[in-house]
């Protein structure tokens, strides 16, 4: 009787020892996810804005040869407009894929249409010459040039302290019926890629403008660097 009783304790404390190992295994490995987890967070919501910026890009594509085709006479004034393509004899050429039409980062899905007069337009105009070294790259296609004229109004007139102390009460949220010369997202959060130097969503303007690469604005893909400054 000694003996079984022996071995029922010893068996006891072998399994105690047992379920105290496990708790620890499962803790730290809890731990071990919990240091992780912004890791994680930040390579998804990377994703979302890589994915985002290949969108825009896109649209900014599709916008220039809108004008081009209509010689600069008019701008597109809807994401389904642009999608419809535009025409070819008794067809249409496809200008945008339905994918681009969605933007990654918005909760609705929608892009905000970007008009060549608003202020957040003229505002990535000008953080785009000041990314650039002072120098705003040239207009590739003739037919844009007339929607550059604005430009000429607060180009070197707004410190890079100015443009940051934007209100967000000029925050415009137009998704059909405006002439658009870009798109931009409606999140508003910071983001983890930096475009053009700038790390929010919302000031992300994707426009077939300021494409030349010029100095200080180096055609290159993204890198795995989280503050990677993207260009065209």
């Amino acid at each position: 009787m000694i003996r079984k009783s022996k071995r029922r304790n010893g068996e006891s404390t072998e399994k105690g020892m047992s379920l105290i190992t496990i708790l620890a295994v499962m803790t730290l490995f809890a731990l071990a996810l919990l240091a992780a987890a912004p890791g994680i967070q930040n390579a998804v919501k990377r994703g979302k804005e890589l994915e985002s910026i290949r969108r825009g890009e896109e649209i900014a594509e599709a916008i220039q040869q809108y004008v081009t085709y209509y010689q600069g006479r008019k701008l597109p004034d809807s994401i389904d407009e642009l999608l419809e393509g535009l025409p070819a004899g008794t067809k249409k050429r496809q200008i945008l894929r339905p994918s681009a039409a969605v933007d990654p980062l918005s909760e609705d899905g929608k892009w905000r249409l970007i008009s060549p007069t608003s202020k957040a337009f003229l505002n990535f105009g000008r953080r785009v010459q000041i990314f650039n070294n002072g120098l705003l790259p040239a207009t590739p296609d003739r037919y844009l040039n007339r929607y550059a004229i604005p430009l000429a109004s607060v180009l070197n007139t707004e410190s890079e302290d100015d443009l940051t102390a934007v209100d967000d009460s000029e925050f415009e949220v137009s998704t059909s019926n405006t002439p658009f010369i870009g798109v931009a997202s409606q999140s508003k959060d910071k983001s983890v890629v930096t475009y053009y130097g700038i790390e929010n969503h919302s000031k992300w303007i994707f426009t077939p403008m300021f494409r030349g690469t010029g100095q200080g604005l180096p055609a290159q893909a993204p890198t795995a660097n989280a503050n990677t400054n993207v260009s065209r």
